[in-house]
């Protein structure tokens, strides 16, 4: 079973559009497969508009977010990863969505806690 996050960047986007504001997201760079313009993130983070009109092409897969959008004068490519997507908000108002990211259970978490009962 695929998880909830693509799914609910697609749907928060399409609110964000629908409502007349501008879709951002945060994004995690240090993410395997992230691909963003060089010497744009700052400790290790970049906010990215994924507005329909500042992007062509733009995909949201249950993979990642891709698109062409223009950074510095020079057209780029961008990928990112689903789950490098930290938040996805609207600009104008931050009405938006954290995603946390659940850690790995550790071995210590999966123990049962039981009592013995008389």
């Amino acid at each position: 079973m695929s998880g909830v996050v693509p799914y609910l960047i697609r749907a928060y986007c399409d609110w964000i559009e629908d409502s007349g504001l501008t879709p951002h997201v945060l994004v995690n760079c240090e993410k395997n497969g992230t691909l963003v313009p060089e010497g744009l993130a700052k400790e290790g983070k970049i906010v990215l508009n994924i507005s329909s009109s500042a992007t062509v092409g733009r995909a949201i897969t249950n993979d990642s977010i891709s698109f062409k959008a223009r950074f510095n004068g020079k057209s780029q490519q961008v990928i990112v990863p689903c789950d490098a997507v930290l938040t996805i908000y609207a600009q104008e108002n931050g009405e938006g969505m954290f995603f946390d990211k659940p850690e790995a259970p550790s071995q210590e978490a999966k123990k049962p806690n039981l009592t013995i009962l008389d």
